[in-house]
């Protein structure tokens, strides 16, 4: 039985406890980590509009407070980031890159390239890609999980570079553009996502998940790039396809389609794939398809430029360089067909493709293909990070989105342009890049 005579004893420990429980929430709340952002303008992706002298409140990396200027009050003990003359976006996404890869390793090039040369390529793509201002991307395919490795680090804070969902190796046929084609039979080399039934390519969908991919990337047609094939041809049949899709949503996985071809690209939308890459032969039905179903399409619009300028020069096979010259142009109508239409449009560029750090250059491109500045913008935010699944958390400028921000000098909505040569970069309340 307990003494009366210690209660109070009792009580007041008790009570110290309480006051220095209390007293270090109070402590740990005093050191957070809180940024004060301040520039002229903010380019506002949800309402479509600019706002002038903006003002964001960062706690902990993530947005608290976005407001005018004089009305966001800052802790005393908060840093102060002023931008004065420039104008504030959210920052970038890109929807369809390739972090581990580099755009000198084509060809007969590639087969010497090594998985620990593109686990380190990786490392150096992924700064010169936050330094670009895409403070988030996908990346939709990397051999041996180069890419959730990279991803690992950039979260642990061991290397810098964006935010990355990533799928890991590609998935696809038996002599497709997602399979091992450079060599003869000879030497027995196979895709390592390769499968040819539905139920295998189930398995593999289970694979990529168990070894750390966030989302699968499908090869449904041909290539420019692979050898041997031909880029409008499908390659994954309707069931196929079907059954990665069903898989992949009951393991909480998006799912990305390689699809240059009419039939493959209409084949993945039956499937409710979620994206289509490159959607290069996409006819006047499939556009129609995309938008009943909600299908995203990532246009890469840019890439033709380099390619037929630089292919040759980096050790693109001569097909592959003739195989754009087929559809480059094609795709770009048809993008202007499906931007006319309505249809759901994100950022994807196919980096890797083309050097790292020039992602920004597409903005142009969507732009003289028939979109607004604001609506290439929104490509790369509002719409990639929902797309993405991740518009909780990144693709605008907004109150408990991560304070990921880019800054120009300019008005990026009468010259998109100014996207290219970003001089601010921060993520998650922290400057990266101050180039001012």
């Amino acid at each position: 039985m307990t003494n009366r005579a210690t209660r109070p004893i009792g009580l007041a420990r008790r009570l110290l406890a309480g006051l220095s429980l209390a007293a270090l929430m109070a402590a740990g709340a005093a050191q957070a980590d809180t940024v004060l952002v301040t520039a002229d303008h903010l380019v506002d992706v949800l309402a479509g509009k600019v706002v002038d002298r903006p003002a964001v409140l960062i706690v902990d990396g993530r947005i608290t407070v976005v407001g005018a200027q004089g009305t966001v009050t800052a802790p005393a003990d908060a840093r102060t980031v002023a931008l004065p003359g420039l104008t504030l976006l959210p920052g970038l996404i890109d929807m369809h890159t390739h972090m581990t890869s580099q755009p000198t390793w084509n060809g007969y090039e590639s087969l010497g390239v090594t998985t620990a040369d593109k686990a380190i390529a990786g490392v150096a793509n992924a700064k010169v890609t936050l330094m670009a201002g895409f403070t988030a991307v996908r990346n939709v395919g990397a051999d041996a999980f180069t890419d959730v490795a990279l991803r690992n680090a950039i979260d642990s804070g061991l290397v810098p570079g964006p935010r990355m969902k990533v799928s890991g190796p590609l998935l696809g046929a038996t002599g497709g553009h997602c399979d091992e084609n450079l060599l003869p039979a000879d030497y027995g080399r196979v895709g390592e996502g390769v499968a040819d039934s539905p139920w295998g390519m189930v398995q593999k969908v289970r694979w990529v998940k168990k070894f750390g991919a966030d989302l699968v990337k499908v090869c449904a047609t041909g290539g420019v790039l692979s050898k041997g094939d031909s880029p409008g041809a499908q390659q994954l049949s309707q069931e196929e396809l079907d059954a990665i899709a069903k898989e992949a949503h009951a393991l909480g996985m998006k799912v990305a389609a390689h699809a240059h071809g009419t039939d493959g690209i209409k084949a993945a939308i039956r499937a409710g794939i979620d994206t289509i890459e490159h959607a290069s032969l996409i006819d006047d039905e499939g556009i129609e398809m995309a938008k009943k179903r909600g299908t995203w399409l990532g246009m890469d619009i840019y890439n033709d430029d380099y390619i037929l300028a630089e292919g040759a020069k980096v050790g693109m096979l001569p097909e592959s360089l003739e195989k754009e010259r087929k559809i480059g142009r094609v795709q770009r109508e048809n993008f202007a067909k499906a931007v006319k239409a309505g249809a759901k449009m994100i950022y994807s560029t196919d980096a890797g493709v083309y050097p790292h750090g020039d992602n920004g250059k597409q903005f142009a491109k969507m732009v003289q293909w028939g979109m607004t500045p604001l609506e290439a913008i929104r490509a790369a935010t509002r719409n990639a990070a929902e797309a993405m699944g991740t518009a909780q958390d990144i693709g605008a400028v907004a109150v408990g989105r991560y304070g990921d921000l880019v800054a120009v000098k300019g008005d990026p909505l009468a010259d998109v342009t100014l996207l290219e040569h970003i001089p601010v970069v921060i993520k998650g309340g922290e400057v990266v890049k101050d180039q001012r």
